[in-house]
């Protein structure tokens, strides 16, 4: 049965997970020295590794030209030999025999050594070029990881531009101004029409009003004339009988 955490165990849980959030979300603002980093440190490897293909390189090399003097050396040592067998003198044979041996011996040891180097050395140069193309890609990454960020960010400020414009009071204060003109205009309108009626209405009342004056003074005529005393010429006309 596992034992259940304790305090300080939890705690340094706790502080290596907010270490790590609070580390991601530096690298996800901060993506440029992300790239920066990751590359810097690919190219102290390269630089490492390329060091130690150097030395590959060296030993190789080393031991090609070992194996080079051992071949010419063995060749000597094949005429030295014959030379001995023909003089007839078999101490010095036997010892460049023996030589001959030792050079041999060394010959096939820088041998087996120079192709095991020269296959590691091969190996080492392909791995090299493939480590340095990485850098190389993770160069074009960058750029382009880069650049698309940039867009991106430019969008989004772009939309949130766009929605952060308020056009609703500019909207509402347009509306008003139209509404207050609409309404001056048709204040306008109305007062002009009330004019020309106020106008019209005016003479037609002046005209009832001389229609009435006049209809009063010829009904003053009358009466005035009804109660007019008649003249004697009158009266006489009146109750004289007529002539047959």
């Amino acid at each position: 049965m596992r034992k259940p955490a304790g305090f300080f165990e939890r705690l340094i849980g706790l502080l290596r997970g907010g270490a790590t959030h609070w580390m991601r979300e530096r690298e996800e603002q901060s993506p440029r020295a992300v790239y920066e980093r990751a590359i810097s440190e690919r190219v102290r490897q390269y630089k490492e590794l390329k060091e130690a293909v150097a030395g590959i390189l060296f030993m190789r090399n080393k031991l090609e030209a070992e194996v080079s003097d051992r071949r010419a050396e063995l060749a000597r040592t094949h005429e030295d030999i014959r030379r001995a067998v023909l003089r007839g003198d078999d101490t010095v044979g036997l010892s460049l025999v023996q030589h001959k041996q030792l050079v041999v011996g060394e010959m096939e040891r820088a041998e087996r050594e120079w192709t095991a180097l020269q296959k590691e050395a091969e190996e080492a140069k392909g791995n090299l070029l493939r480590f340095r193309e990485e850098i190389r890609a993770l160069e074009r990454e960058r750029g382009r990881t880069l650049a698309t960020l940039a867009n991106a960010r430019a969008r989004r400020r772009l939309r949130e531009a766009f929605e952060g414009l308020s056009v609703d009071a500019d909207m509402q204060a347009l509306e008003n101004v139209r509404g207050y003109v609409a309404r001056m205009l048709s204040e306008g309108e109305l007062e002009r029409e009330l004019g020309v009626s106020e106008g019209v209405g005016e003479r037609i009342r002046a005209l009832r009003a001389d229609a009435a004056q006049e209809a009063a003074r010829q009904e003053l005529e009358a009466l005035k004339q009804e109660l007019r005393p008649r003249s004697l010429a009158e009266r006489t006309l009146a109750v004289a009988p007529s002539s047959g």
